[in-house]
């Protein structure tokens, strides 16, 4: 339902403007008239269990990061040109000497990648990208986060002449945990799986767009062991099918009838009980209010 809904409206809307799935759903209006929601994410876990609820997780910010120099003949007249990319090769190293400054409750995950690193070998460099996720625990953390990479970008530009522009984009908020509804589900799961099926699953580093729609009404991410190979890696794959797809849609629907049983009682306490951190004008502003691009440039001759 949400999927097609969301193609509906988004071909009436006629644009994207969140980068991920879910909060573009908030936004087009596809969570209006749903309450509560759950949803499964496989793994591949070498440590044994099947099947949990994802705890606490990142959130993140995404920076997309342009250096500009200036492009002169690396042999013959290297000293006519500004080099883009030992400015951001500074400002990388300037970021790693701050990550023992991001404190170990924070969770920070600051993760760059050059995307470009120049046109040819024998030109200095004058069109740089890059583009980094910064993660933190908490909106408060990522911010403080952000900040020290921000400058530490700036000093990178400040150090070759070079020019900096950093766009900010809005990720993925951390996810919350709903505490009823969490163990609703475990029962259930419990009940189908075994205790030696259950495993805590803790705080995750990563970031989720599920985090995104915790924040607006009680909401849970389970997540089963049925994959194998590096997440996210060419090797990932489905290997126990019968725990990525038949044990967490037993799950579900243990826990839908939970839910709906006996006038939807237990759904309408998890609804009550849990109080919205943010409502749906309030995330979408300051889902927006995270976008911001600036530029600096050199502040001195040459």
């Amino acid at each position: 339902y949400v999927e097609i809904e969301y193609r509906r409206r988004l071909k009436a809307d006629g644009k994207i403007e969140f980068l991920g799935g879910k909060p573009e759903l908030i936004r087009l209006g596809a969570f209006d008239d749903i309450d509560m929601t759950f949803m499964t994410h496989q793994a591949s876990r070498e440590e044994g269990g099947k099947i949990s609820v994802s705890g606490p997780s990142n959130g993140c910010v995404v920076k997309q990061i342009r250096f500009r120099g200036k492009a002169s003949h690396a042999g013959g007249a290297p000293h006519d040109g500004v080099n883009a990319l030992k400015a951001a090769m500074i400002a990388l190293q300037a970021i790693d000497a701050n990550r023992e400054t991001f404190r170990d409750e924070d969770h920070i995950r600051v993760h760059p990648i050059v995307t470009k690193g120049g046109e040819l070998v024998n030109v200095v460099p004058d069109d740089v990208r890059l583009e980094t996720d910064v993660r933190g625990a908490s909106v408060e953390a990522i911010k403080r986060a952000a900040a020290v990479v921000d400058r530490c970008l700036r000093a990178g530009a400040a150090a070759l002449g070079a020019e900096v522009t950093i766009s900010t984009l809005p990720g993925y908020l951390p996810r919350i945990v709903h505490s009823p509804f969490f163990d609703l589900y475990k029962a259930n799961a419990v009940r189908i799986a075994g205790e030696d099926g259950w495993w805590d699953a803790g705080f995750g580093a990563g970031s989720t767009d599920m985090g995104d729609v915790s924040h607006i009404m009680p909401a849970i991410e389970a997540v089963t062991n049925g994959a194998r190979g590096t997440g996210h890696g060419a090797d990932y794959r489905i290997a126990d099918p019968d725990t990525a797809y038949i044990l967490p849609a037993k799950a579900a629907a243990a826990v839908i009838i939970d839910l709906l049983a006996e006038g939807a009682g237990t759904a309408k306490n998890i609804i009550e009980t849990s109080e919205p951190a943010m409502g749906k004008d309030e995330y979408l502003s300051f889902m927006r209010a995270m976008e911001t691009e600036a530029t600096w440039t050199p502040c001195f001759p040459g």
